[in-house]
Formats: C-alpha cells, sequence, structure tokens
C-alpha cells in the first residue's frame, strides 16, 4: 500500500460490521450530557470520508454530518480550524443548534447554511485534516480512512473529472496537505482506522473494514 511519507499501514485488516465500529466509537466518545458526542472523520479526498459520515448518520437515529468543506468553501485548504470551533463545535458543546453561513457563502451569494438541529445525538465531523492537535480538545472519537493513494487518486478523478485545471488543483491542493498530515499525523491520534476504499471483500451495506486495534 503506497502511503504519505511518515504514514505506516496499521496492519490486521479484518470484516467487521459498521454497527460494531460505531459502538466502539460511542464508548469511546464516553458520557457527555446536555450535547451530542462529537467523532471525526479523517482522511484523503477520494478515501471516502463523505460516504461513511453518511452510513453512519443513518445508523444513529438524531445524527448530523457537518462538512469541513463547507467551512474551508472558498477561505483556506486547511487554515479553517478557528472558524469550525467558534461556528459549529463550541455551539454544539454547549448544547445549541448551529445555523452558520461562513462569509465566503455571503460574499459569493452561495444559498443555505451549515446546520446542525439541537438535540442532536451524535454529529460526524468529516473533512481532510479534521483529526488535529488544535481540534482534539473538540472532538470525543474520531476515524481515519487509510488507503493506497493511488486509489484514492483514481477515485478522486473520477468524482471530479481528470482536467489538465483539475490536475493543478489536485497539485496545490498536495502541496499543502502533505506537510500538513505529515505533522498532524492523524493516523497516530484516531480511535479507529477504516480502509479507505475497502480493499478485502465485504459487504458494502454492512461491513467496513477495520485495521489495528480501536483505541
Amino acid at each position: 500500500m503506497r502511503l504519505r511519507p511518515g504514514e505506516v499501514e496499521v496492519g490486521g485488516w479484518r470484516v467487521v460490521a459498521a454497527r460494531e465500529v460505531v459502538g466502539w466509537l460511542w464508548d469511546a466518545a464516553g458520557t457527555v450530557v446536555g450535547r451530542p458526542r462529537v467523532i471525526g472523520i479523517d482522511g484523503r479526498g477520494g478515501a471516502g470520508k463523505s460516504t461513511l459520515a453518511e452510513r453512519f448518520r443513518r445508523l444513529v437515529p438524531g445524527s448530523a454530518v457537518v462538512h469541513t468543506d463547507d467551512v474551508a468553501w472558498h477561505h483556506a485548504c486547511f487554515d479553517w480550524g478557528g472558524l469550525l470551533v467558534e461556528n459549529v463545535l463550541r455551539p454544539l458543546h454547549r448544547g445549541e443548534a448551529v445555523d452558520y453561513r461562513p462569509e465566503a457563502w455571503i460574499a459569493r451569494g452561495r444559498p443555505g447554511s451549515i446546520s446542525v438541529p439541537a438535540g442532536a445525538e451524535v454529529v460526524w465531523v468529516e473533512g481532510t485534516g479534521v483529526i488535529r492537535e488544535e481540534l482534539a480538545p473538540w472532538l470525543d472519537a474520531s476515524v481515519y480512512l487509510q488507503g493506497d493513494l493511488g486509489a484514492q487518486e483514481r477515485l478522486l478523478a473520477a468524482r471530479d473529472g481528470d482536467s489538465a485545471g483539475q490536475r493543478e488543483q489536485v497539485a496545490s491542493w498536495l502541496r499543502e496537505e502533505l506537510p500538513f498530515m505529515a505533522r498532524e499525523r492523524p493516523w497516530d491520534r484516531a480511535t479507529a482506522i477504516v480502509a479507505g476504499p475497502p480493499h478485502l471483500e465485504h459487504d458494502a451495506d454492512t461491513e467496513l473494514i477495520v485495521g489495528g486495534v480501536a483505541r
């Protein structure tokens, strides 16, 4: 498996029921009172973060998903931690609803908002770079999707296109992503490691491929 510099394959890959993984994360998050559990999902573009977050959302009634790409939109590749804390994570920890329109949304006329209703059981916060030291106090548990960089790049190209402009955009992203990930090492911080994309036969509707031992 081709990984980022400094990243080591966790090994011990095995098929686990998705509900069991949710149980690990729930237990790792511990008891919280008056607010939702907040669980991060990290990994490279093409790893399957959004898909995994949606699967978890369907498994846990009353849960919600926040995409860090929405916070970062027309702002910065990775320098969005403060915005996420002040406008999403801090309100969630106070047990409040979230209804946040980033300045870039307002300036460019993007409709809607980043919203989470009050009373959610768990909020899945997904995005590359969410498992970082800056956000550690705000995450109750986390998942890192580890996968072969080549496979992730192919999925990203299939999703977003492979034009010259898109390739330059990906190259620009990588110039920031690689040193950021090497510094933050989300694979070392994560509660659980999930294969992204999966590389063992499994039921894509009910099972995940998990590596190592859940912390």
